[in-house]
């Protein structure tokens, strides 16, 4: 009996055993960073905690309550209350909602703009690359705060236009790092071959250069998302984000300085917390997904 050959498949178009295990080996390999798993877990609290706390601690936080303003934490509001009489707890894991979503949208959006360009402009090359970068260089060198307070000033955005803001103003360091995998990875063997054979440009980039790329899309998109929460909380805390009854972590954190010099220590500690250690949580992954799918650092 003849043994039927298989026919072989171009690397970046199914998993083969090599993938496989160099897949299990960066997870083992993020599993022994103890600081990204703790940064998993801390990520995992606050997703359970805004999404699914508010369907076991129901609150009001949209009619004012003027008879339990500002009261202290209690076995009735364990957080306390703010100004209006909401629920601290309560507001905290709204506010956390929004945050996450903003972030972790605008970090997607950031991260999916940043590659297209990214990938477009290192497979081009010539003078297509340096037209494409030149801007990506003169966007860099415009704060991205700058920009929010500019359009915030203009507009009043609400929750899909602060995502959308978001998203483009932060994907230009994505589009660096896609642009500089891009151009180790055009002068492959089988981007050369597909490009022989007739290929189409956007082939190569969809089914070959984008799919070796993950590992490096992914980490951009780790510290894309805790870059997008620290913005969001920025312009918020200025009293340009998301607009009351909502709110957000940042939102929370300047509402309660107002207060600071009132002992309300309450209205600003857990808000504050909450963003330090969700930003905190997202680096670490981030930090931890890089050495994970470092090749240099296996063996």
């Amino acid at each position: 009996m003849s043994a039927v050959i298989q026919p072989a498949k171009a690397p970046g178009t199914a998993d083969t055993p090599r993938e496989t295990s160099g897949t299990r080996l960066a997870v083992r390999r993020f599993l022994r960073n103890r600081l990204a798993v703790a940064g998993l877990g801390v990520v995992l609290f606050f997703v359970l905690f805004c999404f699914v706390g508010p369907l076991v601690y129901s609150t009001d936080q949209t009619h004012t309550a003027l008879d339990q303003v500002n009261l202290a934490p209690s076995g009735t509001h364990w957080l306390g209350t703010d100004a209006v009489g909401h629920d601290e707890l309560g507001r905290l894991m709204y506010g956390g909602k929004v945050s996450l979503i903003v972030g972790l949208a605008a970090g997607a959006l950031a991260t999916v703009i940043g590659t297209l360009w990214g990938a477009v402009a290192g497979y081009a090359g010539g003078w297509i690359d340096a037209v494409m970068m030149r801007i990506v260089d003169a966007g860099i060198a415009i704060p991205a705060l700058f920009i929010l307070l500019v359009v915030s000033a203009i507009t009043t955005p609400g929750l899909p236009g602060l995502i959308l803001i978001l998203g483009l103003v932060s994907w230009l360091v994505p589009s660096r790092l896609i642009r500089a995998e891009t151009l180790t990875l055009k002068n492959r063997d089988y981007v050369l071959t597909l490009r022989a054979i007739g290929g189409t440009h956007a082939r190569a980039i969809l089914r070959h250069i984008l799919p070796n790329s993950v590992s490096t899309i992914i980490v951009a998109t780790t510290f894309q998302i805790a870059d997008a929460i620290l913005l969001v909380a920025y312009v918020s805390y200025l009293g340009l984000g998301v607009q009351p009854p909502a709110t957000d972590w940042g939102g929370m954190l300047s509402a309660g300085l107002t207060a600071a010099y009132s002992g309300y220590w309450w209205l600003i500690l857990p808000p504050g917390l909450a963003i330090i250690l969700v930003v905190w949580a997202f680096n670490a992954i981030g930090d931890g997904l890089r050495d994970a799918f470092d090749v240099r650092g296996r063996g």
